[in-house]
């Protein structure tokens, strides 16, 4: 009996989403829980699964239609019914080829049923090369196999079967161009998300889903608070040398990376408990003081810019708030966040320095009342003061942080007492309390709520 896939309700406020992408063709089959295509909403970015296993008869609302919630997109048919019936839709892209699947992509399909972490991207590329993905060793978290990692693997089998090389002669000309026939499906992936990331010069490109949100979400903003921006520089030489120590056994022990980000993260919400009116928002004419500190972090994209939300990070631990940085941001990449996963924030960090820069001057991301930037981390020399006053130069670890903050509820002299003491926490970050954080003996806990999103 046929299926019918319908368009969710990705929220109580989402009323429709933009289908960007079909994961599977007409014709295709599906197995229950299996990502079927992608859509954009107004909160997320998401994969949808396939309610059943079956086929994909029918595709009713082709790549980039926006379509209101509980609309059927696509309809699934038994397998058995559906292998006397030719697909009604016509597929979204062109095959390289039509001859026909080879038997090893058959035994293929059947291991890429198991629970194996990766993008549609890299199941993409080794469905083309009839690669078993349970023989790619991924190095993302929590054993994600990325793109670096099923590409590094196509190209050890292509040395292992590689004929020997003949020295090339000098009369002959290099090739300007491989054939479209000599062009592996890995490299054809690879060329098509490049093409994908960089339009030509001259061309006229309509903007995504996610990209109109967040190009009408910054107007609004920069029209509805009036933006002040204040910058401090930190010295983080206690951390670095804190991090450089401890990093190693944080991960053998933990199973995550040991990153800067949690050092922030913790010092932030610690000095928003000190600094309520930093973590509150305008509402109707009066202040509101939020009761928890959901944090913001602000992840980059491929295709735009996400800002998923540490729900009650004052009741996190040092390493709950680490797991919860890395699983929100790789879920945020792979698209499985959930919508409240994507709403809810009183407070935003975001960290422009990773792409070098010395700090930004970032827009508040409304209704919440302030924003913090982190700049980027590097060498340099600074004058120390010792005890008795002698001063002398030496190499640090400095850091800008940007705080820009809504003028029409939070002054000048309060978000400069926020700075300062959000500058004090990471400067004088106590070696005893740091390696309890990092070990997590003494948790930044007040609460068992379990109420959340972990």
């Amino acid at each position: 009996m046929p299926t019918n896939v319908i368009m969710p309700q990705m929220g109580e406020s989402i009323f429709e989403g933009t289908i960007t992408k079909w994961l599977k063709r007409a014709g295709d089959p599906v197995e229950k829980d299996e990502p079927l295509f992608e859509i954009s909403t107004d909160k997320v970015d998401a994969e949808i699964p396939s309610p059943v296993a079956g086929i994909l008869g029918e595709i009713r609302a082709e790549a980039g239609a926006t379509v209101q919630v509980n609309t059927v997109v696509a309809v699934i048919e038994d397998a058995g019914s559906a292998s006397a019936s030719a697909p009604t839709t016509e597929p979204e892209e062109p095959t390289a080829s039509a001859a026909p699947e080879p038997a090893s992509a058959a035994s293929n399909s059947q291991s890429s049923n198991k629970k194996i972490h990766s993008s549609p991207l890299v199941r993409r590329i080794a469905q083309d090369n009839n690669v078993d993905l349970d023989q790619v060793a991924g190095t993302g978290p929590q054993g994600r196999i990325t793109k670096e990692d099923i590409l590094r693997h196509l190209g050890e089998l292509e040395a292992k079967s590689a004929p020997p090389v003949s020295p090339a002669t000098p009369e002959a000309p290099p090739p300007t161009k491989p054939a479209p026939a000599t062009v592996s499906p890995a490299a054809r992936s690879h060329e098509e998300v490049t093409e994908a990331a960089s339009p030509l010069p001259g061309t006229l490109v309509p903007l995504t889903k996610m990209r109109a949100i967040i190009a009408q979400r910054m107007a609004e903003s920069a029209q509805i608070s009036p933006h002040v921006h204040t910058i401090f520089k930190v010295d983080m030489t206690r951390i670095v040398r804190l991090r450089e120590r401890e990093k190693g056994h944080y991960e053998q022990r933990n199973g995550i990376k040991l990153t800067y980000m949690p050092f922030i993260a913790v010092a932030a919400v610690e000095t928003l408990r000190k600094f309520p009116i930093v973590n509150a928002s305008l509402e109707s004419g009066s202040i509101r003081y939020h009761q928890n500190i959901n944090l913001g972090i602000a992840v980059a994209l491929e295709w735009g810019l996400i800002v998923p939300v540490i729900k009650q990070a004052e009741e996190r631990s040092f390493l709950g708030v680490a797991r919860a940085i890395a699983d929100l941001a790789e879920r945020a990449r792979a698209k499985r966040l959930k919508p409240d996963e994507a709403s809810g924030s009183t407070f935003t960090l975001t960290n422009s320095g990773i792409f070098g820069e010395e700090f930004g001057t970032p827009i508040i991301n409304q209704p919440e009342a302030a924003i913090l930037a982190i700049g980027g981390l590097k060498k340099e020399p600074v004058v120390v003061t010792d005890a008795e006053g002698n001063d002398t130069i030496a190499i640090r670890s400095v850091q800008h942080f940007c705080l820009g903050f809504d003028h029409r509820i939070i002054d000048g002299a309060d978000a400069g007492k926020f700075m300062s003491e959000f500058k004090k926490t990471l400067e004088n970050w106590d070696r005893e309390i740091g390696l309890s954080l990092l070990r997590d003996w003494r948790p930044i806990i007040r609460s068992l709520s379990t109420a959340g999103i972990f």
